[in-house]
Formats: structure tokens, C-alpha cells, sequence
């Protein structure tokens, strides 16, 4: 297919053996597997270190009150921006509030030269991004149909629902207000294909390889 979607590994290649989630090994066997990038997570630690992890506590430590000499094993945000800033489109999942000003330090510093989004479960988080930058693109994640009902209010640029809440019909919704459509998480072929077939703008997947094939 030449029209394909963006492929994005989910974590990394998260479904994976050979690498964890959300480190640059995962980082890596996503591109080389031939995607165009990955989604990862970013949550703040009581020490003020954005850090790249998924859920609120590894090995039992809460990371919002972790200092940074018990999470050495985690990414920084900024060691992530500065490795793929020029090889990977990132969606740049926030987890949590107040990272804001960090994230727009990294990347100023390390700007993304193959695309980006920042995104987020959380309506205040993309909102008071916005009010701290116009140009910085913004999606918001929706798990659920009343999430959903409220993309058209907020102000961003992608939408990015769970493939249960993907109709034909939303994604021309969302193409007609000038947004785009990011589906996640799609491990499927056949579900891969009917999504592009639909022209969603990505795909976010945990089987990297099984996506990169389907559109090679």
C-alpha cells in the first residue's frame, strides 16, 4: 500500500521479548522494524525529573514521590527528545500535570524533525499547554464514549481514540474539522487495514512488526 497511516509502536515494541517497554531498546526495535515511531509515557518524580514510565509505581515505589537516585533504571524525557528527535515521529504521552514547562524546555532544545504530538488523558493538561504555547501540536486520548463526545472543545490537533470508539463516520468527523485521527492500540491485520481504509492518520500498535508488514 503507498498511503499507508503513520505506524507507531505503542511503548516501544511493546510486545516484544528482546527490549522493556518504554526504553530506547524498545525505541530502537520499533524503527527497526519499520515504523515511523512510537508513543511513550512521561510522569514527574518528586524531585521534579521527568521520567519515562507507564504506570504510577516500578517495583513498588510510587514515582510522584521517588526521588531520582531510586528511579535510575528510568528514561529522562530529555535523554528521549535528544536520541530521536531527527529518526522518529513521538507522541509524547503526559501522564500527570506540571510537566509542562520541562516539556517545552526539551523541545526547544531537541526539537522533533519528523513530527510530534503531545498528548494526554487529562483536558487540563492539554489546556494549559495551550496556554503556554500556540504551536506546539496537542491530542487528546479517549478511552471512553463521554471522553470522546467532548474532542470537538478542547484545543487540539489530533484526536486519539481507542479503536472501540472508531467509526467510518468519526474519523470524516474529525478530517472535517481539520484535525487528525490517531487509533490505538491496533494488534490486529485485519483491523489494521479496515482503519486505513477508513484514512485514520496513525496507527498505534504493541505488534510492531505485524504493523510494518501489513503496510510494506
Amino acid at each position: 500500500m503507498t498511503d499507508s497511516p503513520l505506524l507507531l509502536g505503542h511503548r516501544g515494541a511493546r510486545a516484544s521479548r528482546r527490549a522493556r517497554e518504554n526504553t530506547p531498546a524498545s525505541f530502537d526495535l520499533a524503527l527497526e522494524q519499520g515504523c515511523d515511531g512510537f508513543e511513550f509515557d512521561v510522569r514527574l518524580t518528586a524531585c521534579g525529573r521527568a521520567v519515562i514510565c507507564h504506570n504510577a509505581s516500578v517495583k513498588g515505589v510510587a514515582v510522584a514521590k521517588a526521588g531520582c537516585a531510586q528511579l535510575k533504571s528510568l528514561p529522562l524525557l530529555e535523554e528521549v527528545l535528544a536520541r530521536y528527535a531527527t529518526r522518529a515521529f513521538l507522541d509524547i504521552e503526559l501522564k500527570v500535570p506540571s510537566l509542562e514547562s520541562q516539556l517545552l524546555v526539551a523541545l526547544r532544545e531537541h526539537p522533533p524533525e519528523r513530527g510530534y504530538v503531545v498528548s494526554s488523558f487529562l483536558p487540563e493538561v492539554v489546556s494549559q499547554l495551550r496556554l503556554r504555547s500556540a504551536s506546539v501540536p496537542l491530542g487528546i486520548i479517549c478511552d471512553q464514549k463521554k471522553q470522546l463526545d467532548h474532542w470537538r472543545k478542547l484545543p487540539v490537533e489530533y484526536v486519539i481514540p481507542h479503536r472501540s470508539l472508531i467509526t467510518k463516520r468519526l474519523v470524516e468527523e474529525v478530517h472535517k474539522a481539520g484535525k487528525m485521527l490517531l487509533a490505538w492500540t491496533v494488534n490486529d491485520k485485519p483491523s489494521m487495514l479496515r482503519l486505513a481504509d477508513w484514512k485514520v492518520d496513525g496507527i498505534i500498535s504493541d505488534q510492531t512488526e505485524r504493523l510494518a508488514q501489513a503496510f510494506g
